[in-house]
């Protein structure tokens, strides 16, 4: 697929001189069919841009079965709960419900108190977003409800707008509850809003731009903002509230200020409850596949010390009311505070729920709608809220009960939120007045996995080092700056780098791999050669105005060759000999008009010449003259053709300038997946400086798009054409070869009997 056999063996064609083998490439370099430049290819597949189908025309169209496939996509449950497996699932389900219930209720209460709300709210955000999932979820076992990063970046707002009174014994707990739950339940309803707009106008794709090193390093920064945050609970201290960039660096110097002040009962009870939920999840994890169901190691703990007291005591969480509550309209004076948090909570909620629930679908073989669960995340939020839930995701640490309990489907979560309804309207006595610490310990213990994701760095800087950089951008803006001030620095970052990473792509040359019309870099494969007098370039990345620089840059020094020396030193020499040609003929015209004027005044006029000789010597005067006048003027034109032709005279190697050793440049643009009007002006420039050197450019292996967008951009004309532009490289490069010259204008064909294989682009 290169070289015909006939050329012989690499060592007889070593023996041969440079010239003889170029010949012999020449020669034999051939094809299995026509090479097909861009015109030739759009006849024979007779190309045509494609029809345009304008997406909202059947948005506008309205029919019963539209309407009925709409209902099926926006609420799922009446697609998949008529074709449920009873026999099959229900068990399974079953379990995992309870499985999830179980784990949840201790969560709900310790992550309300992360919140900054009673913990009874924790249990209302465990109950309605759960159900609402249910009816208008796509995933089969992400555990939707209470999620600590979620509930502390919602403390966050709660304590910048009802803030905590600096001794806890000067705080009207009753007043700040009162101002703190219009709050949270404001900023769910705004959360809600945001992502069902979202979803309904198909706007999931935008968790895209949180990477996967993004979402974890951030997850794991608020793992720390959260750990730290429980530390007040844990060494039962009163702590100053602090808000804002460096709230965090402030509340650890004040826990190290004041722990001498420690009470040693509260420590002692979040030490017992830590090493109990320790101990237990290590048995769940050990004895995974002998029990039917997860010890609930969180129930069991909220049971233990120090719960359900005489009264409610210092370091207590407080009483659980019997029952649900009314639905409450949020407060619309505060959107304009919360709308920027809200922003932020849902696009967070989002990725994790997303992320989460794309894991879970890969595993068991199903699909997730990601705008519909945008939806079905936003209307768990927005009905939530309404009912003064909290904003709420799903748990990483629930969901994976949830899967290997044996959960196939979202009845679990049905199943959950009804058993903490069950809760809430008989059973709350049973959780009433539970201490603080004992929640701390149990919301520190699950931090476990996130915290885990510290690990990351480790395996980043030996798979990614950029990916490593967004990771520690990410923590170190989050810990920093807070949640909310992180993420949008640590997006912003991430953006950047994609852009500095187009603008330093890897520029190569290629090779032609022996025996085959593969090209490959010469620099990382070392049988792949150069083709003579032939040089392939190619970018690894698309150009555009933040490249387009760099890849000229790049394209002139990996050719050897100096473009803009050459051309400078050519434009002097050109210059020289113009002004050495004006004045040559400036001395001619002078030497002329001189012999003019002496033949003039020595010239003797016989007076017995007759008027008939007279008119014929001015006759003959005349057609000298005209004949003087032509010659000057074919010397201009040859003089103006010579300049637009370049002529021997006007050449490198006639100027005593170095050639380039080849006479071919094929740019591959394989790469290319758009073109902006700085790409078109950094092509074009290419064409005429090489031009300016003896040196063809031709194109090759451009997608569809990029051609019309070449031809929208007017970059086509009489000196670029689509016969420049090439199928595929080793098209590009038998031409070259077998037209080391301007492209002809003449159609090209192939006469000789064909040699190798030649891909399409």
């Amino acid at each position: 697929m290169g070289l015909a056999d006939a050329s012989g063996p690499r060592d007889t064609q070593a023996l041969l001189s440079a010239t003889q083998a170029m010949e012999l490439r020449r020669r034999d370099y051939h094809m299995e069919r026509p090479l097909l430049n861009q015109e030739h290819l759009e006849e024979l597949g007779r190309w045509g841009s494609a029809p345009r189908t304008h997406q909202w025309r059947t948005w506008l169209q309205c029919s019963r079965a539209q309407a009925y496939a709409l209902l099926l996509q926006h609420l799922p449950v009446l697609v998949w709960l008529p074709r449920y497996p009873v026999r099959d699932w229900l068990l399974g389900d079953l379990l995992s419900g309870l499985s999830v219930a179980i784990m949840q209720l201790p969560q709900g209460l310790a992550y309300a108190l992360l919140a900054g709300l009673p913990p009874v709210f924790g249990l209302y955000s465990s109950f309605y977003p759960v159900f609402i999932y249910f009816l208008f979820g796509t995933s089969r076992h992400i555990s939707v409800g209470t999620f600590a990063v979620m509930s502390v970046m919602v403390g966050s707002v709660t304590e910048s707008l009802a803030p905590q009174a600096l001794n806890d014994s000067m705080i009207n707990e009753t007043a700040r509850d009162a101002a703190r739950v219009p709050v949270a339940s404001t900023l769910s309803v705004l959360v809600g809003l945001f992502q069902v707009g979202l979803g309904l106008i198909h706007f999931g794709f935008v968790v895209t731009y949180l990477s996967e090193p993004l979402v974890r390093g951030y997850t794991t920064a608020a793992a720390v903002q959260v750990f730290v945050s429980q530390l007040k609970y844990v060494f039962g201290l009163h702590l100053s509230s602090h808000s804002g960039p460096l709230s965090l660096i402030y509340t650890v110097l004040e826990v190290c200020w004041k722990l001498p002040q420690s009470k040693v009962g509260t420590v002692v009870t979040a030490a017992v409850a830590g090493v109990v939920l320790v101990v237990v999840k290590l048995l769940n994890d050990k004895l995974q596949q002998q029990l039917p169901m997860p010890i609930p190691g969180e129930l069991l703990t909220v049971r233990g010390p120090g719960s359900g007291g005489q009264g409610r005591r210092a370091g207590q969480a407080g009483s659980l009311p019997r029952g649900l509550v009314p639905p409450v309209a949020p407060n619309t004076k505060l959107f304009s505070k919360l709308v920027g948090s809200a922003f932020t909570i849902a696009v967070v909620g989002f990725a994790i729920a997303i992320s989460l629930g794309k894991i879970f679908a890969l595993r068991h073989g199903y699909r997730v709608d990601s705008n519909q669960e945008l939806v079905a995340l936003g209307l768990s939020n927005l009905i939530g809220g309404i009912f003064q839930c909290f904003p709420v995701s799903c748990s990483m640490s629930r969901s994976l009960v949830q899967e290997s309990t044996g959960g196939n489907s979202q009845v679990a979560g049905a199943i959950s939120s009804l058993f903490i309804l069950l809760i809430i309207v008989k059973l709350g006595k049973l959780f009433h007045d539970l201490p603080k610490a004992v929640l701390a310990a149990i919301i520190i213990v699950n931090l476990k996995g996130m915290l885990r994701q510290l690990s990351d760095m480790r395996s980043l800087w030996k798979a990614n080092r950029a990916d490593l950089l967004i990771w520690l951008v990410t923590f170190t803006a989050t810990i920093l700056l807070n949640l909310d001030l992180g993420l949008v620095v640590a997006v912003i970052f991430s953006l950047l780098l994609v852009v500095v990473r187009t603008q330093m792509p890897h520029y190569s040359v290629l090779g032609q791999v022996p025996d085959t019309d593969i090209y490959r870099d010469v620099a990382e494969y070392s049988e792949a050669k150069e083709v003579p007098g032939v040089k392939v370039f190619r970018s690894s990345a698309t150009v555009y105005f933040a490249n387009a620089e760099f890849y000229s840059d790049a394209l002139k020094q990996r050719c050897g060759v100096d473009v803009d020396f050459l051309i400078s030193q050519k434009k002097k020499l050109l210059k020289k000999q113009e002004q050495l040609k004006l004045k040559q003929l400036q001395k001619e015209e002078k030497l002329q008009k001189q012999a003019a004027s002496s033949k003039g005044a020595s010239v003797s006029i016989n007076v017995n010449t007759s008027l008939e000789d007279m008119r014929s010597n001015n006759v003959e005067d005349c057609k000298m003259m005209q004949v003087s006048s032509g010659d000057k003027m074919e010397d201009a034109t040859a003089n103006g053709q010579e300049d637009s032709k370049a002529p021997d005279g006007s050449t490198l190697k006639a100027l005593g300038l170095p050639q380039p050793d080849f006479h071919s440049l094929i740019l591959d643009l394989g790469a290319l997946s758009f073109v902006d009007t700085v790409c078109l002006k950094s092509l074009k420039n290419i064409f005429h400086d090489f031009r300016e050197i003896e040196v063809e450019v031709y194109m090759a292996a451009c997608h569809s798009p990029v051609v019309s967008q070449l031809e929208a951009g007017h970059f086509f004309d009489a000196s670029i054409t689509k016969k420049h532009l090439f199928a595929s490289v080793h098209d590009a490069v038998t031409f070259a070869l077998q037209h080391p010259r301007p492209v002809p204008d003449s159609p090209v064909s192939v006469s000789r009997p064909l040699a190798c294989r030649a891909l399409f682009c």
